[in-house]
């Protein structure tokens, strides 16, 4: 046979506690585990395993070195790692307290209390009762342990509660006294620990009820109220029951007892101030009485059940609690049970409160019907209340806009136009809501409506508009008609438009030169409009170019006047003999120009026959407004004779131009040069 293979010999404890301690140098838990094993260590192996929900391999370590008796080393691990409540617990269990309370004011003030009260109880174990009270108190542990630890010694516990005046051992003292029968003794402490309840309570013992009532009546206190309540409940003194329970707020006991002895009318102020059970319970209590039935109506609309509230006002013919009970309902209550309201209002012609109601029963047709039919205004409000939401299941969309339409409709019949407006667009209609804004005259709205809706028609709609406010002296005005006109591609309307700035020219100011500028853009316009009638379109193109041309011979004439009189009264007396002179070039504004003309060179006969060919062509005209006062005057001298028409200075073109007139001819002349060529 072969020999068994040779095995060391087992060691010995002491070597595997020497390896243990050497794990705790090298940090080696893994190792320490066999060691602790070997030498049947359980409690330290134990301790070992536990600790391994440490995070810090320091304090794990320091556990080990703990269990093997090498405390210094556990000491300056525990610091090493900062794990100071551990490190309060080794001097604990060693025994070294003051280090450990000296550890836990410094570093560990988490477990201060903790270990001042267990240093105490360490203490009081010691028999060193002195500064186990001490320590008892810096734990805020005294109110129960220092009476726990006196009783023994009555004197010294009363000496000590009389010392600190502290309302819970005034409490403990005076409870403890009552124990004792000192019923004199414990009603003072009771008042220093100003426990109203056991005052009131000891009191009704010794039948001084009386003095107890002053004493619940002065704090208010609720338990005391309770107590005193029931003491007088049981002695049939109902009144006075029914005061203490209201103070003490247990009002269902209260009105118990109301119920009980027929007190009705304290029964519905306490209800009213009771939760909602004890609302119905005293609403039930009025109806089955039958008496007082507004109380019973009152009180289940207090309660919430208003149905039942409802159905007994409806019964009773109660108009002043419907309209109360009416102002709590909305739109998640019972849709018949608001229908039934309306109806209610409506036949008592409270047509406003029938409205509220249709609206929030979701009536919204109807209640706008009724606007309508008793004149009721629509107030923004009362239209946003009628607006459902996108978002909403109520209605599907195209029901929605319906009735957004039909409440601006409303509106619009009102003469609210804001409103109808917004209304309007939030139905998607937009051109109906510009005619709504066009109707309210807002200019600054109805421009920045056009702006922001980029529609084509309210373009032109906000254009229109624009053209019949006084553009003429308002830049800002044109310049948003011009440019409505091009955004909405009407070029025939802006046409239009040039034309009446060229005629506005010509009639206020005299001043051909810009009107032919605005007649030229005119032109370019119409030509590149798209008219339905091509026959249209050419003939006003060939009036317009035939007026063109008029104004232009006018214009040339004034030009050449300074180079060539005789030249620029050629072609005015050419331009006289055209059959359509008027209105491309006023006949008055060219018989002026020669009879100033004539006046200038001394030649007052021609210029007194060309004044009678104007008279006779133009009879009623005002001679004056278009020949200066000073040639009239010099005329009139050198025929001799009067001069028919001939009146004063005339309030017309001459003295407009002269109060600002020529500003308004700058501003204009500004925003047709900015816009030649559009």
């Amino acid at each position: 046979m072969c020999a068994p293979p040779w095995s060391p010999p087992p060691c010995s404890e002491a070597v595997w506690e020497n390896m243990a301690r050497m794990c705790v140098k090298n940090r080696r838990l893994d190792v320490a585990r066999v060691c602790l094993g070997n030498m049947g260590h359980a409690r330290g192996a134990r301790a070992l395993r536990e600790a391994e929900a440490e995070p810090e391999l320091e304090a794990r370590v320091a556990v080990l070195a703990t269990q093997l008796g090498m405390l210094e080393d556990a000491e300056r691990l525990y610091k090493s790692c900062q794990r100071y409540d551990l490190l309060n617990k080794l001097y604990q269990a060693a025994g070294q307290w003051q280090r450990a309370v000296e550890t836990a004011e410094t570093h560990d003030r988490v477990h201060l209390r903790t270990t001042y009260y267990s240093y105490a109880k360490h203490l009081e174990a010691m028999g060193d009762r002195n500064m186990a009270l001490v320590y008892y108190e810096k734990s805020d542990t005294y109110r129960f342990e220092v009476p726990r630890m006196l009783l023994e010694d009555v004197l010294s516990l009363e000496i000590y509660v009389n010392k600190m005046k502290d309302k819970s051992l005034f409490k403990w003292w005076a409870q403890y006294l009552e124990s004792q029968s000192d019923m004199e003794s414990a009603l003072r402490y009771y008042e220093y620990a100003q426990d109203f309840l056991s005052l009131v309570r000891v009191h009704c013992y010794l039948g001084n009820i009386q003095k107890a009532a002053e004493i619940a009546n002065e704090t208010g206190n609720r338990a005391a109220s309770y107590h005193l309540a029931r003491q007088y409940e049981s002695q049939e003194e109902i009144k006075q029951s029914v005061h203490f329970y209201t103070r003490a707020q247990a009002y269902n006991n209260a009105i118990r007892l109301c119920k009980e002895n027929g007190l009705d009318d304290q029964l519905m102020n306490l209800a009213l101030l009771s939760n909602p059970e004890d609302m119905m319970e005293a609403a039930c209590y009025y109806e089955e009485k039958g008496n007082h039935m507004d109380r019973a109506v009152m009180l289940y609309h207090k309660a919430g059940h208003f149905s039942k509230a409802l159905e007994l006002a409806f019964s009773t013919q109660q108009f002043g609690a419907l309209q109360l009970i009416a102002e709590d309902l909305d739109e998640k209550s019972d849709p018949a049970l608001l229908a039934r309201c309306s109806d209610f209002f409506i036949k008592h012609s409270q047509y406003q409160k029938a409205v509220e109601m249709l609206v929030a029963a979701k009536k919204y047709h109807e209640a706008l019907q009724l606007c309508l039919d008793q004149s009721l205004t629509i107030t923004e409000e009362l239209a946003e209340s009628m607006t459902v939401s996108r978002d909403s299941k109520d209605l599907p969309e195209e029901a929605r806009k319906e009735l957004l339409e039909k409440i601006a409709d409303c509106c619009m019949r009102q003469g609210n136009y804001h409103l109808a407006t917004k209304k309007y667009t939030q139905a998607g209609n937009k051109l109906k809501a510009m005619r709504a804004l066009l109707k309210s005259g807002d200019t600054e709205k109805i421009v920045f409506f056009a702006g922001v809706s980029r529609q084509k028609e309210i373009y032109i709609m906000a254009a229109n508009y624009l053209q019949s406010l006084d553009w003429r002296k308002d830049p800002e005005i044109m310049k948003n008609i011009i440019g409505f006109y091009t955004k909405g591609r009407a070029l025939d309307l802006l046409a239009g438009f040039y034309e009446a700035c060229a005629q506005v020219e010509i009639d206020d100011y005299q001043n051909y030169e810009k009107a032919l500028g605005a007649m030229t853009e005119a032109y370019k316009c119409l030509a590149k409009a798209k008219m339905r009638s091509t026959e249209e379109q050419e003939g006003r193109l060939a009036d317009l170019q035939h007026r063109i041309t008029l104004v232009k011979r006018f214009v040339q004439a004034r030009r050449v006047y300074e180079e060539d009189p005789g030249e620029a009264v050629r072609l005015c007396d050419t331009l006289l003999e055209e059959a359509d002179l008027d209105p491309a070039v006023r006949i008055g504004d060219a018989y002026g120009f020669l009879v100033e003309h004539h006046c200038q060179q001394g030649s007052y006969q021609v210029a007194h026959r060309k004044l009678e060919e104007m008279l006779k062509r133009l009879p009623s005209v005002n001679v004056s407004y278009y020949v200066s006062q000073r040639s009239l005057e010099a005329l009139q001298l050198a025929v001799g004779v009067p001069l028919g028409g001939v009146r004063g200075a005339p309030q017309g073109r001459s003295t407009r131009r002269d109060s600002g007139g020529e500003e308004d001819e700058v501003e204009e002349e500004e925003v047709l040069e900015a816009h030649q060529g559009d």
